[in-house]
């Protein structure tokens, strides 16, 4: 039985159908293998009966710790807030809709003992998963990881965990715009990644759909990178060199010879093609002025409506640099 003082954090979304079996997969996996452990589970202004559920649980069972959000806040904040919550020495993600493995978990901690700081799950096989998710998905990474400055490794997820180091420091990064897979590639650690086959949902539908994934993405490449707006230069200056060569084209035929530039057409294609240009850079520039106008107004990441918590810890392995979280 491992020693490892371990905290799980589940975030959790209207997931009535699927919460018992949930805590009853985790607490058969963990309670045999380890022998301190704790399951925060962080309801997400869930519309559902998925709180009055987890009151029940932890009611039940005194490992369980219920974060209760003022509001929906969105996966990647609420999982930001189960790390504010757990105690452990290291600390699990997974989702409740038990796509991922619970038994995965027994793993990462193995890896962890023998000294990995960030296990993250490698996503072998997606079962259940239409060929349009699959193919999004890929497209994901590949555009993330185009214009990222942070490489983020192809095939993982939220799934993965983190020794304290790692979750102190990024409870030190206090954006509001989030991509936790993102974030914990970036602050380095000692890495590893575990390799497993993902399997259907238990039960619901996926709170990633298509434009959610989308927006996942763009907060990566905004987050990760300023090659947006250095293509918005490279635009600026390209369009700039057109221009100076038409206007010398047209220069050359007027003072040189007896031939116009003919019609209208290519002067309403370059109008378009420059009005098109200008209003995709402002739309660049807009989503970076954006997210600083958020940052700027300094709100809370969330706001918490609720804790229900039976034991308190105080983790062996907890740094004293952890108050500047």
């Amino acid at each position: 039985m491992s020693t490892c003082r371990l905290s799980v954090v589940v975030p959790c979304y209207n997931e009535e159908q699927v919460i018992g079996a949930c805590h009853e997969t985790l607490t058969r996996v963990l309670s045999p293998a380890i022998r301190d452990y704790q399951i925060v589970y962080v309801n997400d202004g869930s519309s559902d009966s998925t709180y009055e559920l987890l009151r029940e649980i932890q009611r039940a069972d005194a490992r369980v710790k219920v974060v209760d959000l003022a509001r929906n806040f969105g996966h990647q904040v609420a999982v930001s807030a189960g790390l504010a919550y757990a105690e452990g020495d290291a600390v699990a993600l997974i989702d409740a809709d038990l796509q991922d493995p619970p038994e995965v978990i027994l793993q990462m901690v193995h890896l962890w003992e023998q000294g990995y700081e960030v296990v993250f799950g490698v996503r072998k096989t997606r079962a259940g998963e239409s060929w349009l998710k699959l193919k999004t998905a890929d497209w994901f990474y590949r555009i993330l990881n185009l214009f990222s400055d942070t490489e983020i490794p192809r095939d993982t997820g939220d799934f993965r965990l983190l020794d304290r180091k790692a979750v102190d420091a990024l409870l030190r990064m206090p954006e509001r715009d989030r991509m936790l897979r993102g974030l914990s590639s970036w602050i380095g650690f000692r890495r590893h990644g575990l390799e497993y086959e993902r399997l259907p949902r238990a039960a619901g539908v996926t709170k990633y759909p298509l434009h959610k994934m989308l927006r996942l993405a763009l907060d990566g490449i905004l987050s990760f990178s300023v090659v947006p707006l250095r293509l918005v230069s490279i635009m600026g200056v390209a369009t700039a060199g057109l221009s100076f060569l038409g206007i010398s084209y047209a220069l050359v035929l007027r003072l040189f010879t007896r031939i116009w530039v003919p019609g209208w057409t290519l002067l309403f294609i370059g109008m378009l093609f420059i009005g098109g240009m200008q209003m995709l850079s402002l739309g660049i520039v807009g989503e970076y002025i954006g997210r600083i106008y958020t940052e700027a107004k300094q709100r809370p990441l969330y706001l918490v409506r609720e804790v229900l918590s039976s034991v308190t810890w105080q983790p062996l392995a907890r740094k004293a640099a952890s108050g500047s979280a």
